[in-house]
């Protein structure tokens, strides 16, 4: 029997793997409706919707510490506990209530990358490779012991959205592997050295302005790590762009301007249909962008309604 903690689309498919396998999910734990989008309607988390197609009972308390929680655990006689990016630590009181324990799925190579945006900040800080780690839950975020990993590679131009997806498909395989493991009394805790852990806090929208700077490298990260949200973004011209697309160019590596010679970070070159920015190391292609409160559109539909001057610069 086994109780599914979980809340954003990352975890759905470790809810439709467990649903499809010979275990049982007794009940869903999810957080409470929030306002979310443009509307700010309220709206039931991605897991809350997965276990309704399945007629899973769903629990969305407001506070694990709450008595009720615990009884309410405690009234469905747990193997288990199965935790996917549910957003709140477990508090001590419930790791001991299923009989064989309580385990994580998480987005990054334990133990680097603790925290809630492990995908966002490995493509934010230019890593080639990631992965998902099964670990036991214990009271300090994302420290238990690990007993399964599964990795792959970062393609140059994925964004977080399109690696967690697939990091969300590992990690459900993954699991069930691991539960056939405690089942059977086989599995195998190693633990982390947390000497070398990193951690990966929160996105803030903060995060998304691009300073023109750092090389054109680190900034394409910057677009692909914070895509599909907060996102990267500049202002030209006095508007806010948010840059959806970029890629780094060819052989564009030189050294960063010296102030008052030549073009300085953020001056901008049109090439074609493309919007070339100057930055602290080599040259940034934008191909796609969004204006302030307009659709998303490609550079060439962009420049043919806002004609944009060689020399113009991306800033405040």
């Amino acid at each position: 029997m086994i109780a599914f903690f979980g809340t954003p689309q990352f975890a759905v498919p470790t809810l439709e793997a467990l649903v499809a396998s010979r275990h049982q999910v007794a009940l869903v734990v999810t957080q409470p409706d929030r306002r979310r989008g443009r509307g700010q309607k309220v709206t039931a988390s991605p897991v809350k919707a997965a276990a309704r197609l399945h007629d899973i009972p769903v629990y969305q308390p407001d506070r694990l510490r709450d008595p009720e929680v615990t009884d309410t655990l405690r009234a469905n006689a747990l193997d288990v506990c199965v935790v996917a990016a549910y957003g709140k630590l477990i508090p001590a009181g419930l790791l001991s209530l299923p009989r064989l324990g309580m385990v994580n799925v998480h987005a990054s190579l334990l133990p680097k990358y603790r925290g809630a945006a492990p995908v966002h900040r490995a493509i934010i800080n230019g890593d080639t490779e990631t992965g998902v780690t099964i670990m036991q839950v214990v009271e300090a975020l994302d420290a238990g012991d690990m007993l399964a990993k599964s990795v792959r590679p970062i393609g140059p131009d994925e964004t977080s959205e399109e690696v967690e997806r697939a990091l969300a498909d590992d990690g459900a395989r993954l699991l069930l592997d691991v539960l056939d493991q405690i089942e059977a009394g086989t599995a195998r805790a190693e633990p982390q050295d947390s000497t070398v852990s990193t951690y990966a806090p929160r996105l803030t929208k903060e995060e998304g302005l691009i300073d023109w700077r750092l090389s054109a490298r680190q900034i394409n990260d910057r677009v692909r790590g914070l895509y599909p949200w907060p996102h990267a973004y500049s202002y030209l011209n006095g508007e806010r762009v948010i840059l959806l697309k970029t890629r780094v160019q060819p052989d564009s590596a030189e050294p960063a301007p010296q102030p008052g010679s030549g073009p300085q970070p953020g001056s901008v070159d049109i090439s074609g249909n493309v919007i070339e920015v100057v930055t602290g190391d080599g040259r940034l292609a934008i191909t796609e962008l969004q204006p302030e409160g307009r659709r998303p559109m490609s550079t060439r539909d962009f420049l043919a309604g806002h004609p944009v001057r060689p020399g113009t610069t991306f800033g405040r």
